[in-house]
């Protein structure tokens, strides 16, 4: 049903939102050289590697030259690519990902080999599951660009604060997800992108709240 349900929404996304591709595609290639998409390599489910599209925020042919996790005043970014990634419509792509069958709508996110190889034993099973293009984790971590252009060191700002966060939000995606629990995600990341507020659902609040005490100390 998972299945059929991505295949459906993805196709129909596609033939709606098709003039903001071609809008957007107009808008990168008259800004910078280098093609409209960005296909960077992610590791998917089982551990298997997969080419993600996003539409191209940054100057061609310059992931980890540089920094893994990009702030906001990082000058690989294009103009229009500012733009792109604090509305989140560089993701918009990945419906392409997900009819090929690479992502799920809703699922982890799909991560870097160079932090899968970090992994503890805990962590493996969030690789049982597809990849998708929203989760409680990018929800609850839906401005981190803000922590990255403040942060001194992005990679270990990652490392320290957004990554431990994101793993225990996977993982709880892991054992308690289902069918409904998905349609949710869909219409409440709709609703973050919308509003761009910072109420979370209960539950993943309470993961939130747990992870700044015993992290954070907060």
């Amino acid at each position: 049903m998972k299945r059929v349900f991505d295949l459906i929404c993805c196709l129909i996304g596609v033939v709606v939102l098709s003039p903001v591709f071609l809008i957007v595609s107009v808008l990168i290639v008259t800004d910078s050289p280098g093609g409209v998409f960005f296909r960077g390599v992610r590791i998917g489910q089982n551990g298997k590697e997969f080419k993600i599209f996003k539409f191209r925020s940054m100057r061609p042919d310059c992931e980890g030259k540089g920094k893994w996790n990009v702030g906001d005043d990082d000058d690989r970014i294009t103009k229009i690519g500012h733009f792109l990634r604090k509305t989140k419509l560089d993701e918009l792509p990945q419906l392409l990902n997900v009819i090929k069958g690479d992502m799920s709508l809703v699922g982890p996110r799909p991560e870097l080999k160079y932090y899968i190889d970090m992994y503890t034993e805990r962590e493996m099973p969030i690789l049982d599951l597809k990849p998708g293009i929203t989760d409680w984790a990018s929800m609850a971590n839906f401005e981190q660009f803000k922590g990255f252009t403040e942060a001194s060191d992005p990679d270990q700002y990652y490392l320290n604060y957004v990554r431990p966060l994101k793993l225990e939000l996977q993982l709880y995606y892991r054992y308690h997800h289902n069918f409904l629990s998905d349609i949710y995600c869909i219409f409440y990341t709709v609703y973050k992108v919308l509003t761009h507020s910072q109420k979370l659902p209960e539950e993943v609040q309470k993961i939130v709240d747990e992870y700044k005490v015993t992290i954070c100390g907060q």
